[in-house]
């Protein structure tokens, strides 16, 4: 069954929650990330590129796992 478009807010399971206050920034992405604060931007939404800054932490994470991974194999 589809549902006409101006009907899609009724018709959530999850309701949407308020979009978080951010500041926006003129400057570029990885200037307003680094004025911020990289954790803060990731995940607080402090400005625009919070998702810019969450996709880089999950690279960072993805890393950081692989390397650790990489050593066990290498130890055991």
């Amino acid at each position: 069954m589809i549902l006409p478009r101006n009907n899609v807010n009724s018709a959530e399971r999850i309701p949407r929650r308020d979009a978080p206050d951010f500041e926006e920034s003129e400057s570029g992405m990885m200037r307003s990330i680094s004025e911020d604060g990289f954790l803060n931007v990731a995940l607080n939404d402090s400005n625009q590129y919070g998702p810019h800054a969450m996709i880089m932490l999950l690279g960072v994470f993805a890393s950081v796992t692989g390397i650790i991974l990489l050593v066990l194999m290498a130890i055991f």
